[in-house]
Parts: structure tokens; sequence; C-alpha cells
């Protein structure tokens, strides 16, 4: 029940928002559009859809045949506070359409509702073109199924350092997250690795989670709206065991900005290959599809 009611939401927002770019008479071309989505701290709307299918391997049995497929939902809605100046809170939703969870007879897939993480955080586009951002990012316990749920609620710093160049722009974001309470009893018949926890077993450590994470990330602008782009994620578990702390793709893409009707909508591909990831159980390849409608900002 509680993902029907998620997933009428998510519909319902997507509808607004086409509606009311709809109602909007058109004034940039998707060549222009592409452009300034390449800001990171850019004032545009967007319902963004990131659909992610990931390739597994590791030492454990059967481990390299297992994959994944998760659909997210983050809307990103910066608010304007002054010139260069915005302030975004967004919430990243996952849904998993399937995952492999560790079970003591080896493998399970689960679905489900995943843990919602979002940050709240200040975004400053400075004369020299630099782009800073500071804020506070938390994930917390919402799984619709016990194995898919984190063992701790989250919370930490995170910073953003970005450029904006003559082909487009480039930069990285650095996080660090602490688990805040003491977490669920430990299972030790069962963990999966997850992308929403940072790829960090679920497995509980005494220690708590301390796990520094990121995203560096890079566009290209081409002609008529098409650029080359690519966000990998990379991750240090300080608290994994040896051979499991470090999480690392290489990746490229592209995407295109077009319209539907009125509606501007950004489509993208990505591909991503870990060079490090747990020994034990991680990611290898990563294929991601992201939509991604440009809606107006209500306010």
């Amino acid at each position: 029940m509680k993902n029907k009611y998620l997933i009428s939401t998510i519909c319902l927002l997507f509808t607004i928002a086409t509606l009311n770019a709809q109602d909007e008479k058109p004034e940039k071309s998707a060549a222009d559009l592409a452009k300034e989505l390449a800001n990171p701290n850019a004032t545009l709307g967007q319902m963004l859809f990131p659909i992610d299918f990931i390739g597994y391997n590791g030492d454990i049995n059967n481990a390299s045949s297992q994959s994944a497929s998760v659909i997210s939902f983050q809307p990103s809605l910066p608010i304007p506070i002054s010139e260069g100046l915005n302030l975004y809170v967004r919430p990243l939703i996952p849904m998993y359409i399937s995952q492999p969870t560790i079970t003591a007879n080896g493998f399970e897939q689960k679905s489900g509702l995943g843990n919602i993480s979002a940050d709240v955080a200040i975004g400053k586009t400075w004369t020299s073109k630099w782009i800073t951002l500071v804020g506070v990012f938390g994930s917390f316990r919402t799984a619709s199924d016990e194995a898919l749920r984190a063992n701790y609620t989250t919370l930490g710093p995170e910073m953003m350092i970005a450029k904006l160049t003559s082909f487009g722009a480039l930069g990285i974001i650095v996080s660090h997250a602490w688990s805040v309470g003491s977490g669920k009893d430990a299972d030790p018949t069962s963990s999966a690795i997850l992308p929403d926890d940072f790829w960090a077993t679920s497995g509980p450590s005494a220690d708590g989670i301390s796990i520094t994470a990121g995203q560096y990330f890079y566009t290209i602008n081409l002609n008529k709206g098409w650029q080359i782009t690519a966000s990998p994620t990379y991750a240090y578990n300080h608290n994994a065991t040896d051979g499991n702390k470090f999480t690392l793709p290489i990746g490229t893409g592209i995407q295109k900005v077009t319209r539907i009707g009125k509606l501007p909508v950004r489509f993208g591909a990505q591909y991503w290959y870990y060079v490090a990831s747990p020994e034990a159980f991680g990611p290898q390849h990563q294929f991601r599809i992201t939509i991604a409608p440009v809606v107006p900002l209500p306010w």
C-alpha cells in the first residue's frame, strides 16, 4: 500500500509539472537549456528519474551472476535567495525493482521502497565562475523490506566545488556520513549492498557507520542540445574490513535536451565501470538512464 501511494504521488507531481510547463511559452532553445543545465547551480527546476541497471562481482559464490535494477525519483527545485545564491532541498526516493540480498541460503532478490535520503544545501556562483555548495546530507531507514533496510540512520556534512568552463562544467561533491543512534540488531544471515547506502554492507558494525562518499561530474557541450557527461558516485567505508572499503567507478555518457510538446526533457545514458569495489560482493558494471523533465519553479 505504501508503494502504491508513493508511485501515485510521483505520477501526480509529474503531471502537474507537465501541465505547468505547457502553460508557458517556450523561450529558450534546447541547446540553450542544455548549456544552462550544465551549471550545477542553475535556477531551473527538474524532476529527475535515474534508472540504474547494476551487475555485481565478488568472492561470494554466485556473486558474478547477480544484478539489480532500481528507479529513483529526485525532484530539484532550487529556491533563489539572491543573484547566484540558491537554497536546495532535494530528496532521493529509490524504488527497487530487484536487488540481490545475501542470506544463509545464498542470494535472494528483493523489491520495494528503498532508504530515502535528502540533502539541504546552499549553492553560490562566484564571479570567477567557480561554484561552491555547503549543506547537510541524511539517509533514513525507510525501506519497505527488512532485507533492504539500512541498519542506521546516517547524517553528515556535504560540500561541492565546481567550475564553469568554456566547454561546459566539471566538479566534485564530497560528503561524510556518520550513523545516528544504535541501529538495528545484527542479522548474520542476511546483508545487502545498496546504491542508496553508498555500497556499504547492511551488516551493522560495532563502530557504527563512517563513510566518506560523493560524486564527480563533468559535462561537455556539443551542438543541438547534445552533451557528453558523467556523474559516477564513489565511497570509502572507513569501518569496513580490508579489501571492502573503497568503491570507485569511472564512467562516461551522453545526454540531450529536447521537447515533448512544450515540455523540455533531458534524456541521458551513462556507463560506469568499477575500478575499485568491495572484494566480497560489490558492483562491477552500471548502466544509468536518466529522464529529467525541466519544470517551472513554483516560486
